[in-house]
């Protein structure tokens, strides 16, 4: 039923003293940006903290803060939180500064891995003392295969860590959603049988990092993605919203385990700036606006459709995840997951 309590008349802005926002899907689609996405957190960006959240381990700090400037919003390299951070944290909680480490990734990871007093190397045959994973566009067999290399003892055996930056499975580009870091680590973790350990989304790390960095108290942190950016926010403690604008769909939304339900749904981030309707609960129906859902045994039943397919999407979702059952033991009528919502 969401994790925080909100008033009818509030926007998800209210109170709100610093907004974290994850960037593909988000805020831009490859490189460029998502309609109403810029406008929209500069408008946010008035009158509180907006600092960037983001998985993706291919480009440095500085390389996304100057992206982000071309697109028009205020963005400095400490503004951007990256999974490589994240990972290099971790690291150095496992092995020794200096260490030589294993890379497969690209500049993003190599960067912070050497800001970090780290020494970076391709190949297993340099004895590195870990390894490091993340995503880029020039990750291939060769690199994949010297992962496996280096980890094939498993490290209670005395092998090496591995640490992945993020296991994201996919990744929206312009052209459509793209395979993420989460297939190039289960490709490894397919040849040698061990799990890495995940630095990134939707571990809590990486979430505490930007509430410190930006001394955060009230965050709203802004993701496309439930198993990722919004699980991670709830474990994290931060109020959460899901733009329909990048990878989970409405069919998505109402499947969403508990762990990972956001505290607002929005169609893009316009809708930030809007107050936010009231989730209204009598007799068994659930009223978002004027669109009103309820649960009759196994049957989702629409009673009222509204002028907002959103309100329709946001009634549908809280009457199923009041139940506390999983969606596949109802029959959903296609009409409350009607999708015509932007997406890559």
């Amino acid at each position: 039923m969401g994790l925080f309590v909100r008033s009818a008349a509030s926007t998800p802005l209210a109170g709100v003293d610093s907004v974290l926002t994850d960037l593909d899907g988000v805020v831009y689609a490859g490189a460029g940006a998502l309609p109403y996405a810029v406008e929209s957190l500069v408008r946010a960006a008035d009158s509180r903290r907006l600092g960037y959240i983001t998985n993706n381990a291919s480009r440095t700090d500085v390389s996304v803060a100057s992206h982000l400037r071309e697109l028009g919003l205020p963005a400095e390299p400490a503004d951007v939180v990256t999974s490589p951070q994240a990972a290099v944290r971790l690291l150095g909680s496992r092995v020794p500064e200096g260490s030589t480490i294993l890379v497969v990734g690209g500049d993003g990871l190599v960067s912070e891995l050497e800001k970090g007093g780290f020494v970076v190397t391709r190949s297993a045959e340099d004895a590195p003392a870990a390894v490091v994973q993340g995503f880029s566009p020039e990750v291939g067999w060769a690199q994949l295969a010297e992962a496996a290399y280096a980890l094939a003892t498993p490290e209670d055996e005395g092998g090496i860590p591995w640490i992945a930056t993020n296991t994201d499975w996919t990744i929206p580009q312009a052209r459509g959603i793209a395979p993420g870091n989460g297939t190039l680590v289960s490709a490894v973790h397919t040849a040698v049988g061990r799990l890495a350990t995940v630095a990134g989304k939707p571990e809590v790390p990486i979430f505490d990092e930007a509430v410190a960095r930006f001394a955060s108290t009230k965050p709203l942190f802004l993701g496309d993605r439930l198993d990722t950016d919004i699980l991670g926010a709830n474990r994290a403690g931060i109020a959460s919203a899901l733009v329909l604008t990048g990878i989970d769909r409405p069919k998505h939304v109402l499947a969403a385990p508990a762990g990972s339900q956001p505290t607002y749904i929005l169609a893009d981030l316009r809708d930030l700036h809007d107050p936010y309707p009231e989730v209204v609960r009598k007799d068994g129906t659930v009223r978002v606006g004027d669109a009103r859902v309820r649960i009759d045994g196994a049957d989702v039943q629409i009673i009222a459709e509204g002028r907002s397919q959103i309100d329709l999407l946001r009634a549908g979702a809280h009457a199923i995840w009041d139940t506390g059952r999983q969606i596949f033991g109802f029959r959903v009528p296609e009409r409350l997951y009607a999708d015509p919502f932007h997406r890559p």
